[in-house]
């Protein structure tokens, strides 16, 4: 089937709510992790995880809790004189473009008796951050971590479903065992898959079927995955 064929992609809004979070033996000690606040070692909790593993997910899911404000981890010098004592807040990527001053002279605000938390997400743990001010480094390789594992095919599954249910796309029998054994083991794949299967779907006027689901598997390589999620919250 032709791309200009398909229809349109209109994506949905992410579903961040706790109840949408699929959990898997992948993510469940993570999780458990995050909802230990406020029992955090020094008021801070790191969050790792490959690209859509959910390091977002979980991170809106603990903003409902305490609500905690986002932070832009390169300008965060600027933000600190706005956290007041107590607050909640939330870092994301944190291994990418950080302002380390910002970082450290905030977690030494959470470590103290400010009542102030922060939760951070990365992709890399923090001894891989390759991080210039020693002081910020020894708090990082010290950091309580909670690490989001590759997807399994529990998980797998479960997002599988609940990405086809969203959409209210329609299945032929068998489709998702069909795909689970065939797919790249990533979520950002499942992501642009159910994507491209259920545009495919509307054009065809018809259900997602095996034949189908073969024809998008072919196409849909990691460099399309890569160019289609670039907007996927990680």
């Amino acid at each position: 089937m032709a791309t200009s064929q398909l229809a349109l992609d209109l994506s949905l809004k992410p579903d961040y709510r706790a109840e949408s979070f699929a959990v898997s033996e992948a993510n469940a000690s993570a999780l458990a992790l995050v909802n230990r606040w406020p029992r955090w070692r020094h008021g801070h909790l790191l969050l790792t995880g490959p690209a859509g593993s959910g390091k977002t997910h979980l991170a809106h899911m603990w903003r409902v809790r305490t609500g905690a404000r986002f932070l832009d981890a390169g300008t965060l010098s600027k933000a600190l004189p706005g956290v007041q004592r107590g607050a909640s807040v939330i870092v994301e990527d944190c291994d990418a473009g950080l302002d380390e001053m910002g970082l450290f002279h905030l977690l030494n605000r959470a470590a103290g008796d400010s009542g102030i938390s922060v939760l951070m997400t990365a992709r890399k743990p923090g001894g891989g951050w390759h991080v210039g001010v020693p002081d910020l480094a020894s708090r990082l390789a010290a950091a309580e971590t909670a690490v989001l594992n590759e997807p399994d095919d529990a998980l797998l599954r479960q997002v599988l479903e609940k990405l086809f249910r969203d959409r209210r796309t329609p299945l032929g029998p068998g489709v998702i065992d069909y795909i689970l054994v065939r797919m790249e083991r990533s979520v950002d794949f499942a992501r642009a898959l159910v994507a491209r299967l259920d545009n495919a779907a509307l054009a065809a006027k018809g259900p997602v079927t095996r034949t189908l689901a073969r024809e998008m598997l072919a196409g849909l390589s990691s460099a399309d995955t890569t160019r289609e999620d670039a907007e996927t919250p990680s």
